[in-house]
């Protein structure tokens, strides 16, 4: 994936088994120079195989899909270790499958009642490795993500690196960057990330970006 720049708009992929509503979101991308439609996928499984072919920035995801559903393909593609976002629009607004859209790698959940602006700007927020939630979701996501037992803060649990690392991911920046920021290799950051989810108990760099900000920590400083 090519990181846009300011004059190299975000590539979008959708994936969402309604004709009319691709080409409704079609539409809506076609309205923003900073927003470029590269493929769209009639199901997960061609949703798999269309981000490893084209890597894009963004994919704007729905849940309910033949062949193979959203979340399904969500777990699939966050495998394949791509530098590619996912953007959950789905109808969908119960607790449960924000919980599995998040965990299983997603960094934004909105509904299809979204407006067209605020997608669009989901989709900036996304790319530039945010969460992108409504403000209802998020405090639901941050209901489910538990202190550690026997912890009282976050400096408890992790080393003074692991804490550096926290709030690069709080601000959003990917393995590459935090290795670039701290002239380590991309390989130590994973494994720093790997450690943090574990001593936190959180699922993914999303719920830990959210854990963060919720506490402050990205405007801590070192």
């Amino acid at each position: 994936m090519n990181n846009p720049t300011p004059n190299t708009p975000i590539r979008v992929l959708i994936a969402e088994d309604h004709p009319i509503m691709r080409q409704g979101l079609g539409v809506v991308l076609d309205a923003y120079d900073d927003l470029v439609l590269v493929g769209e996928a009639e199901n997960g499984e061609q949703a798999v195989q269309l981000a490893q072919d084209l890597e894009p920035d963004v994919i704007v995801m729905d849940i309910q899909m033949p062949v193979k559903d959203g979340l399904a393909a969500i777990r699939e593609i966050a495998g394949l270790r791509l530098e590619t976002r996912i953007l959950v629009l789905t109808s969908y607004p119960d607790d449960d499958k924000v919980f599995q859209a998040i965990k299983a790698g997603a960094m934004g959940y909105f509904l299809k009642e979204t407006r067209s602006e605020q997608l669009a700007e989901a989709i900036r927020l996304v790319q530039r490795g945010e969460a992108a939630l409504p403000p209802a979701i998020a405090r639901k996501l941050m209901q489910e993500i538990k202190e550690p037992t026997g912890i009282t803060s976050p400096e408890e649990a992790l080393t003074p690196r692991e804490m550096e690392i926290l709030r690069y991911l709080a601000r959003g920046l990917s393995n590459q960057e935090i290795a670039d920021e701290l002239e380590i290799s991309i390989t130590t950051v994973a494994t720093h990330v790997r450690n943090i989810l574990s001593k936190l108990h959180l699922a993914n760099r999303t719920q830990a970006a959210l854990y963060a900000i919720e506490r402050g920590i990205s405007s801590s400083s070192e």
